[in-house]
């Protein structure tokens, strides 16, 4: 990188969770169905992400927990490794369930496979209503005009995919972007430093998919704190 581009200014870490919040107040409003909130929890398990694996599986527990005002949160952990090893958990309904589902994978080895992540999605809500998709990733090595295409279907059949990057991989961040503005969802990076911020902003995302943006503003109400800072950010 030049020295001129090494100077550009880039937007502070408080500015890219703002407009996180403003792409998920404009998200599509789940469905009404009743019963339990749906999520897909999708992971990038290979090696690069080994590292943050365990911090992963400590901030996941907040999302069954906001959302329990709300008659509860159903969630599917999908996660890809290794040699095109890509799976997807039954759906489990308690943070114990998905912790020890978490703890029971390793990382290994291997190129992306998010096409097959974005088509689970896909194939999942067409059976039963799906509220959002989340993906946790550091690197992108697919086609990204598939990828686009599957998070183009993903938008119109109301899933937005909310995407938290690790890391500063550019080609990454260009194809993750791409996912979630035409899924109508949000991007944003995150690194160990903003751990804590990913779990309040997985918490947000779970009461979202389980009861839309006025469940996310009670659920801020009630909580205060960080959520409700979330949440006035969103009004605002």
């Amino acid at each position: 990188m030049s020295d001129d581009k090494s100077r550009l200014a880039t937007p502070s870490h408080d500015a890219k969770v703002d407009a996180f919040l403003r792409d998920l107040q404009r998200a599509p409003a789940p469905l009404p169905g009743g019963g339990h909130g749906r999520l897909i929890f999708a992971l990038d398990a290979t090696a690069s992400r080994e590292p943050t694996w365990d911090r992963a599986c400590h901030i996941q527990g907040e999302m069954f927990e906001a959302t329990a005002a709300l008659g509860g949160l159903d969630v599917k952990l999908v996660y890809y490794r290794g040699f095109n090893e890509c799976k997807a958990s039954r759906w489990l309904t308690s943070a114990a369930e998905l912790h020890r589902a978490m703890r029971a994978v390793s990382c290994l080895g291997g190129h992306t496979q998010l096409e097959r992540v974005l088509a689970h999605a896909l194939a999942e809500t067409k059976r039963q209503r799906v509220g959002a998709l989340v993906f946790v990733g550091d690197a992108m090595e697919e086609e990204v005009d598939r990828l686009c295409q599957l998070a183009g279907e993903l938008g119109l059949n109301g899933v937005p995919v909310f995407v938290f990057h690790e890391g500063r991989d550019p080609a990454a961040a260009r194809a993750f972007q791409q996912i979630a503005k035409l899924s109508r969802g949000a991007y944003l990076r995150f690194d160990l430093a903003s751990a804590e911020r990913l779990k309040d902003l997985l918490a947000a995302v779970a009461v979202y998919a389980a009861g839309g943006y006025r469940a996310l503003e009670a659920y801020g109400d009630r909580k205060g704190g960080e959520a409700l800072r979330l949440t006035a950010q969103l009004r605002g």
